[in-house]
């Protein structure tokens, strides 16, 4: 168990902070996925996939952090008034404007985009991980990476 967490935690702590821009959260959503997919080792059709499992549980875990946030910050504007603070402290992974960029997407295009691009992922690969048509995934990624490029060349041309 402590080789496995020490050979996959890093990544995907990094993976989460990438999904949810929050490192608290990153490391706890890791954590939680870890836990789970190595709870279920014996039940794991091929062990040698634990990386493939842990990346899915880790993907799953960010989904709901993200889902659970929005209805804090609906709950918060609603009833209460107050802005809630987005701000996550920065990261060495990314520069702040990409950053703030990367998480204006909506969460199932970041989710390929992050996948595709930093994970290294194939489409096929990424189609698997989140339910979806690899057309489907094709098309987020152009999307999103489009949506990146505009944002960060105005910011060039400022």
């Amino acid at each position: 168990m402590e080789e496995l967490y020490a050979r996959h935690i890093i990544r995907a702590i990094r993976l989460a902070y990438l999904m949810t821009g929050e490192r608290e959260a990153s490391e706890d959503i890791a954590q939680d996925a870890f836990i789970r997919v190595f709870g279920r080792w014996g039940h794991l059709r091929r062990r040698e996939s634990f990386e493939a499992y842990l990346r899915k549980a880790v993907i799953n875990g960010a989904r709901s952090h993200l889902r659970r946030r929005g209805v804090e910050r609906r709950f918060l504007t609603r009833e209460a008034g107050l802005r809630p603070d987005g701000a996550a402290e920065p990261s060495r992974l990314l520069d702040g404007r990409l950053r703030e960029v990367l998480l204006s997407l909506p969460p199932r295009q970041r989710a390929v985009v992050v996948l595709r691009y930093y994970e290294d992922l194939s489409e096929d690969q990424v189609a698997t991980l989140l339910g979806c048509s690899r057309g489907n995934v094709k098309s987020l990624a152009s999307k999103g990476m489009a949506r990146l490029r505009e944002v960060l060349s105005d910011d060039d041309e400022h």
